[in-house]
């Protein structure tokens, strides 16, 4: 997701834990374009020497800090650095390393060739996340090799760097719903602190890491790589990525799913209302569950307007009285709004809400909810961040030409609280985000028009708070006519494939790996 969710690549990072429904309904039997392995035709970049250049994979190590730590993964993954252009309007300028990551084709002799991924955020590494996911990609490891590698500005990869962990905790602590002047005033000068330290600190690469250039480095990496067409999925942001992919590159897809889908045709202001809007429709099925299941021991009642009402009291208590937690932190209103939107990106993880809500309400401390928001804020035990909330402010302000103010947010508060009144003034607040940006936007929104692109794989799901199954038929519409193939899942989570859901997963893997597109509007559930 794009939108600029202060302390979040928050409401826009896509989630890693992700259920299962069962059903599937329609199908289809035309081809996709194939994947072949030939050499790769050329490009900008081929003059410069780029494209002929060669991978040296090797044992990988442990993922940084800015990665997201952990142990090195498995010996079957192999690492290596790309050389890429850092302005790709200047190919034979400077260079930036690109770090990126692959698992080899299992079956080696109907190897089709290789499979990029891109996890969203904007701000997740590929590097960190892709073997940890692994085994949700296995059937399309047999015949793929999988790639995954840190955008530029992301982890390894000329990652942007703006505040250190202690002053990172500081920021995402301040208020972010101010309802008086001096807490505006608080939150604007949080925002100027943040903005002049990625200047300070990354301020030559903040131009260039932008999802067109994003783009261009995927094309080069399939010609690194051999591959004559691109195959690539693309989760939550990453369809974004795999959108403008295809519109530069119409002739170079081959086979792409792009799966949760950030909306090509909103801006920021509509995305973030859209955001509210999708994360209090999920708070609402959170609810209805946990009252079906837990009865009058659910700590939102039974739910609805009593459960968004008994939420609503909690957050804004927290604004005046934040409650402490295990490790010395306090949970504040801001934190645990993180927390509980960072619940909602799976149904795995509302019976982890249930616990936060009712240990916050009942015990008065808010260890649960304050642990949801260091998972979707990319905070390590040893309270270390990942260069998440850097790279996705880096990223979404760069790519975004809006800027909105004080006063724009003022004017649209009621829309937004009328749209969830637990998420919506958080939401609207973070459009300022980009106020005071040293580099401009580029565009209104992105450009993802691909006429004479090869069937493209929209994946949307019908309870997804971070990116509604909306903006997947929006996508698809844009992409063009007999590009864009809607498969839309019912069900909860953002995220469809990795919720292991039967149908959907026959449907993506027989495009994958034998070509064939489903009929479009293919529903699962």
């Amino acid at each position: 997701m794009h939108t600029v969710v202060r302390g979040a690549g928050a409401l826009g990072l896509t989630a890693l834990l992700l259920t299962a429904a069962t059903g599937c309904q329609g199908d289809g039997s035309s081809a996709a374009e194939p994947a072949p392995t030939a050499p790769a035709a050329s490009s900008s970049v081929a003059a410069t020497g780029l494209a002929a250049q060669t991978l040296d994979w090797h044992a990988c190590a442990a993922p940084s800090a800015a990665q997201g730590s952990g142990t090195a993964p498995a010996a079957d993954w192999q690492c290596a650095t790309l050389k890429a252009p850092l302005d790709h309007g200047k190919p034979d300028g400077k260079t930036i390393d690109l770090a990126m990551i692959r698992s080899r084709a299992k079956d080696e002799p109907h190897r089709i060739g290789s499979l990029l991924f891109n996890f969203g955020g904007p701000g997740a590494s590929g590097v960190a996340t892709l073997p940890a996911l692994a085994p949700v990609y296995a059937s399309l490891n047999t015949r793929y090799d999988l790639v995954g590698f840190d955008p530029r500005g992301v982890g390894a990869s000329a990652g942007v760097t703006c505040l250190d962990d202690k002053a990172t905790d500081a920021n995402l602590a301040v208020d972010s719903t101010p309802e008086s002047p001096a807490a505006v005033k608080a939150l604007d000068d949080s925002n100027a602190g943040f903005v002049a330290a990625c200047e300070r600190n990354s301020g030559a690469v903040l131009p260039y890491v932008d999802t067109e250039s994003a783009a261009r480095d995927m094309d080069l990496m399939r010609q690194v790589l051999g591959d004559r067409k691109l195959s690539y999925f693309g989760i939550s942001y990453g369809t974004q990525l795999g959108g403008v992919y295809a519109h530069l590159f119409p002739q170079g897809v081959g086979r792409l799913v792009l799966d949760s889908v950030v909306d090509p045709t909103k801006d920021p202001q509509q995305s973030a209302l859209g955001q509210a809007q999708g994360f209090q429709l999920a708070l609402d099925d959170f609810m209805k569950a946990c009252a079906t299941q837990a009865g009058t021991s659910c700590p939102t009642g039974a739910g609805g307007d009593e459960g968004t009402a008994k939420v609503t009291a909690l957050v804004q208590k927290l604004e005046q009285s934040p409650l402490p937690t295990a490790d010395g932190r306090q949970l504040t209103e801001s934190l645990a709004v993180t927390g509980i939107a960072g619940a909602l990106y799976s149904q795995e993880t509302w019976p982890a809400l249930a616990a936060g809500l009712t240990e916050a309400t009942e015990q008065g401390t808010g260890t649960t909810l304050l642990q949801l928001a260091d998972g979707l804020n990319g905070r390590d035990a040893q309270g270390h961040y990942t260069n998440l909330n850097a790279a996705n402010r880096a990223i979404s302000c760069v790519d975004a030409r809006q800027r909105y103010s004080d006063q724009d947010v003022e004017k649209q508060l009621p829309e937004f609280r009328a749209a969830s009144p637990v998420f919506g003034a958080f939401t609207a607040w973070g459009l300022t985000g980009c106020t005071g940006w040293p580099v401009p936007g580029k565009a209104d929104h992105p450009e993802v028009a691909a006429p004479g692109a090869a069937p493209i794989l929209v994946v949307g799901t019908t309870g997804d708070p971070a990116t509604p199954v909306e903006g997947a038929r929006a996508m698809a519409q844009q992409l063009g006519a007999g590009v864009g193939v809607t498969v839309t899942l019912t069900g909860e989570g953002h995220g469809g494939y990795n919720t292991g859901n039967p149908c959907l997963k026959r449907t993506v893997d027989a495009y994958l790996l034998d070509g064939t597109v489903p009929a479009d509007g293919t529903t699962c559930s």
